[in-house]
């Protein structure tokens, strides 16, 4: 009996001396793997006032330029407390994983209070806030990436001089935004990125179907205030799912092309905009809403009324 105990007792230290030598080198890596995240953010100050530069800086531990699933770009995306889309980008890293970009203070992030940076790339997700005071004033600076051939160093102070007069007496627009009108619009560049589900889907943003998507919103949609209200309202809606789906498609080979079978109706359909003038207000409401109750039949009243056959029948 006194060699059992002795025996248990034996057991019951090296089991507690076991767990002890486990346990250390756990508690390690994953000190390792909060130092060393595969998606990092950073932002250049905590606080901003209107017309600061906002830096945006970070790392991708495992980027890859030559793999399919590790050369995808990085989606920024930037919201207000009320979860409202104050800018977006997608930025492609360097060979190293580094990227970089820059909004102003200003547009749609003019309000004061709190907003929320996100980064998206492969389901990597990092995130980082800052205060934006509402004022302006102390113009916060970028840090400089990198120095400049000494032959361009007199070039900025020719382009600045014309600029300083106008900002006085305009608003500041924040990245991503354009002035129109007096007010600071959705900006949409029409050498941009931008379509991130078509741009997956097809492989890149050169692809036809991709250009036309972009020539179709460029030349057509935002051509009228109607369109423009449109794009602000679906491009908080898009944002807010298509970075996930995008990421996705280039992990999943099958679903990338369940969704191209998807899309090709919508894309089909928006061909009839390029065979129409649309000059007033009045033309883009009707040829617009007339789109899309020509995708809600294609997409749910066609299906429904194919089951509804079927279910007869049987």
């Amino acid at each position: 009996m006194k060699t059992r105990g002795t025996f248990l007792l034996v057991i019951l230290a090296f089991s507690i001396i076991s767990y002890c030598l486990i346990g250390v080198p756990s508690a390690y890596s994953q000190e390792v793997r909060e130092v060393n995240p595969a998606l990092s953010l950073n932002i250049n100050s905590e606080t901003f006032d209107l017309g600061d530069t906002i830096f945006i800086s970070g790392n991708v531990k495992d980027y890859d330029s030559s793999s399919d699933t590790f050369s995808a770009d990085i989606t920024i995306r930037i919201t207000d407390s009320k979860n409202n889309i104050a800018g977006v980008a997608q930025i492609k890293p360097e060979t190293g994983g580094d990227y970089s970009h820059t909004f102003v203070a200003g547009g749609q992030m003019s309000k004061s209070g709190e907003y929320t940076v996100t980064a998206f790339w492969n389901n990597n997700v990092a995130t980082a806030t800052f205060e934006l005071t509402g004022i302006s004033g102390s113009n916060v600076s970028a840090p400089t990436p990198a120095p400049v051939q000494s032959s361009m160093d007199d070039e900025p102070m020719m382009d600045e001089e014309p600029s300083m007069s106008d900002a006085s007496s305009q608003p500041a627009c924040g990245q991503g935004t354009v002035l129109k009108n007096g007010v600071c619009v959705v900006e949409e560049k029409k050498s941009g990125g931008g379509c991130l589900i078509a741009t997956a889907t097809f492989g890149s943003e050169m692809a036809p179907q991709v250009q036309f998507l972009r020539e179709i919103r460029d030349n057509t949609v935002l051509q009228t205030e109607s369109g423009v209200s449109f794009m602000t309202g679906f491009n908080q809606f898009y944002y807010s799912f298509s970075p996930a789906i995008a990421d996705y498609e280039r992990e999943n080979p099958v679903f990338k092309e369940l969704v191209k079978l998807t899309i090709t109706p919508l894309l089909t359909s928006l061909t009839i905009l390029n065979y129409v003038d649309i000059d007033t207000e009045e033309e883009m409401l009707g040829y617009g809403i007339g789109v899309i109750l020509l995708n809600i039949g294609m997409y749910f009243i066609a299906p429904a009324a194919i089951l509804f056959k079927i279910k007869n029948r049987k």
